[in-house]
């Protein structure tokens, strides 16, 4: 089978990292180039010690980002590991060379530029490709990713808060007002750069709280959740750095519609993610681990009914820079390119 020749930009970052990683293992994957323009000029294998003698990223070098010098290259699919605001100006030009744009930030998540210049704090530098951008949540859009010229990877909190609430979303389970949900997440989703407060000392034996109360990544997730209902939807979102280096835990409350049971969230959760490869349903008896999923692609999911108020309390557990960034950007890859969802997925 042919392989598929891919680029990634921002290749440095932990995300690009993992994507290199991945890819380098992947059976029906080229990497063509690596874009920084940190370590232009660099070998990979200069800057990331677990790249062996052996690797097909040994010799490969660092370049600048630039997209017309990738015309020899022959890409076919470019991966983009850059900052949202970055991201887009490269997008434009790859669509216009006919490369297919797989991209991590956050430039072609949101529909509405008007919430996206809310969320972001400036105007969208490319407002005439939002809708034709796919999202990439596979679980949910699998149907819509295969045939995407432009894939927006969801973030790494939505990703852990929609796959387990959109399913009881749609089965009308729930007022959708009532939805409260927290989060806590590992130093890496602030990304791979210097700041003080993300350094040991300041992360370590601690856990605070950010970004509220309008967390940048609300814009996609009130979105998703508002197409799922039908209707306007808005939650109230907290999340909170921990001193870990990745995961995310999530915990998720809700009023029920009616009183329900563990029993019929099951049957919810069978039916929407029952023949998933990486969605781990762990029922009523165990909870979610961060433990359990860090290095995989794989989402764990719990649930409870708290029979004191009624209310519903839905879990998940996710690798941030796997399924929650690198792992779920290659699993839509191998969606677009018609192959098994797990390939380059260590499973």
């Amino acid at each position: 089978m042919k392989k598929a020749k891919v680029a990634v930009f921002g290749a440095s970052g932990y995300i690009g990292e993992e994507l290199l990683k991945r890819l380098a293992e992947h059976p029906l994957v080229e990497i063509g180039c690596l874009t920084s323009r940190q370590y232009a000029g660099k070998k990979a294998s200069d800057i990331f010690g677990w790249i062996g003698r052996h690797s097909s990223l040994t010799d490969l070098a660092f370049i600048e980002p630039d997209v017309p010098s990738l015309s020899p290259l022959a890409i076919e699919f470019a991966f983009l590991a850059l900052p949202h605001g970055v991201a887009s100006e490269f997008a434009v030009p790859l669509l216009e060379q006919g490369i297919t744009v797989i991209d991590l930030s956050a430039d072609f998540r949101v529909k509405d530029p008007e919430v996206y210049k809310y969320f972001y704090k400036h105007e969208h530098p490319a407002p005439a490709l939002l809708q034709k951008s796919v999202y990439g949540l596979p679980e949910i859009y699998r149907d819509q990713i295969r045939g995407a010229k432009l894939l927006a990877c969801p973030g790494c909190y939505p990703t852990s808060i929609l796959v387990p609430l959109l399913p009881v979303i749609r089965a009308k389970m729930i007022h959708l007002s009532s939805i409260v949900v927290n989060s806590l997440s590992g130093v890496s989703g602030a990304g791979r750069k210097a700041e003080t407060d993300l350094l040991f000392v300041e992360c370590n034996e601690s856990a605070r709280p950010y970004g509220l109360p309008s967390h940048r990544h609300l814009s996609e997730i009130e979105q998703e959740i508002s197409y799922a209902a039908g209707e306007p939807v808005i939650i109230q979102f907290a999340p909170h750095l921990i001193p870990l280096s990745r995961g995310i835990i999530t915990t998720i409350h809700a009023d029920p519609v009616t009183r329900l049971t563990v029993d019929s969230l099951e049957e919810v959760y069978e039916t929407a993610y029952g023949s998933e490869w990486f969605i781990r349903l762990l029922g009523p008896a165990r909870y979610p681990d961060i433990k359990n999923v860090v290095g995989t692609n794989s989402l764990e999911i719990a649930w409870r009914v708290d029979p004191r108020t009624g209310r519903v309390i839905l879990m998940s557990a996710v690798d941030n820079l796997v399924k929650g960034a690198a792992g779920q950007a290659i699993q839509c890859f191998n969606i677009m390119n018609g192959w098994d969802e797990v390939l380059g997925l260590g499973m």
